[in-house]
């Protein structure tokens, strides 16, 4: 019958998680003080000492092992060097256990406490080296601990070092993920803005124009009918696709940040009334308010996107209805109205559709604010309050 190889990696493995584990401390300090004074009645009884005389070097060998375990990693180094500082000087003695204890404490203390007090934990017994003891035993051991103590520290130093850095990179790069993470969910909130804003418009005005087209070209064919009203259900149906496309782009991005790149700003506001006007073919007005100042590109573009999404709306919701679009200018702020004479909402203005979600957001982006609901007695109001600062003074 063979005999099984002996997995050394794995009693590897098996003595670091034990070492490493929170109660081994305490379990050492303890097997080492039982030690401590195992050894120290044995090498007494024979010697015709006096019982509290064994007693006293007792109690010294427990406190040059047992503070090992104390949770204060670097009172219990200072402790126990005392402790055997003293037991050597005093008494030219100090049991093995507590020879072991030393370093171990200077390590423990060099890796979780204060590293400069670790490695300073071996003066103590270069001094007594120093002092030239009578007793040779004593001596010997204060120089082979003034070597190793400060040996130790440096190791659990060195192994503190490696693991404070080891940790760094790990936050390094989990800071890094959670950055890529909040940038693609910008970037998948700005596509799903710019999607709505621009291509949702332009198929709302096909769906539009296809309808008003069939409607009042007189003596149209049947067939030229049928592909028109075709022409808008199609236009319909993709734009329920995009919203659906939209309610994946725009999870998780609810508070993202809007771009504020030059795009389109209110110089192009009359072409897109224009626009606007010839595919309903009812009144649009540009009412303004004030003088005009030159605004902060990110303003501009605030008020286009929320002026552009408020005329999409109308054209929905109240096919057919005039729409008045006032820019009312202050020293401070842009204040936007775009009203209809529609027969207005049914019910409280929804507040979770895309479309006012995005105006809100535009005017939050600038640190605006924007408010919807009835106009009156009919109709419906979008009213935004942007900040009018002017260009250059951001």
């Amino acid at each position: 019958m063979g005999i099984a190889p002996i997995d050394a990696a794995g009693w590897t493995h098996r003595g670091q998680r034990i070492a490493l584990a929170p109660y081994a401390p305490a379990v050492a300090g303890g097997l080492l003080g039982l030690a401590a004074i195992v050894e120290t009645v044995s090498r007494l009884l024979d010697t015709g000492q006096t019982g509290p005389y064994i007693v006293l070097l007792c109690l010294l060998g427990l406190a040059t092992t047992a503070p090992l375990g104390a949770p204060q990693r670097t009172v219990a180094a200072l402790a126990l060097t005392a402790a055997s500082v003293l037991s050597l000087a005093a008494f030219h003695t100090l049991t093995a256990a507590g020879i072991a204890a030393a370093p171990i404490a200077a390590y423990r203390s060099g890796r979780g406490g204060r590293p400069p007090v670790a490695v300073l934990l071996g003066a103590p017994y270069l001094v007594l080296a120093l002092t030239d003891p009578p007793d040779r035993y004593a001596r010997t051991v204060a120089i082979a601990l003034a070597s190793v103590v400060p040996l130790a520290a440096g190791v659990g130093v060195v192994r503190r070092v490696r693991r404070e850095d080891a940790e760094s990179r790990a936050a390094q790069h989990a800071m890094a993920d959670t950055l890529l993470e909040h940038t693609a969910r910008r970037e998948r909130a700005r596509i799903a803005r710019e999607l709505h804003d621009v291509v949702a418009h332009h198929i709302s005005m096909i769906a539009v124009q296809a309808e008003n087209a069939r409607l009042t070209t007189p003596g149209m064919p049947s067939a030229g009918a049928q592909r028109l009203s075709a022409i808008g259900d199609t236009a319909r149906a993709a734009l329920t696709e995009m919203r659906r496309l939209l309610g994946v782009l725009r999870e998780d991005a609810s508070t993202e940040v809007a771009d504020r790149r030059p795009q389109p700003g209110l110089r192009q506001l009359a072409e897109l009334l224009d626009e606007a006007r010839d595919a309903t073919r009812a009144g649009t007005r540009l009412i303004l308010r004030g003088a005009p100042v030159a605004l902060d590109p990110g303003v501009e573009l605030a008020a286009y996107r929320i002026v552009q999404e408020a005329l999409t709306n109308s054209r929905r919701h109240a096919p057919g209805a005039a729409v008045d679009v006032e820019l009312h200018y202050t020293r401070d702020t842009l204040r936007l109205l775009i009203r209809d004479n529609g027969p207005g909402p049914s019910g409280p203005a929804a507040a979770g559709g895309h479309g006012l979600l995005g105006m809100r957001e535009r005017a939050a982006a600038v640190g605006g604010e924007l408010r919807t609901g009835p106009a009156g007695t009919s109709g419906f109001l979008v009213e935004a309050t942007l900040p009018a600062a002017t260009d250059g003074t951001r």
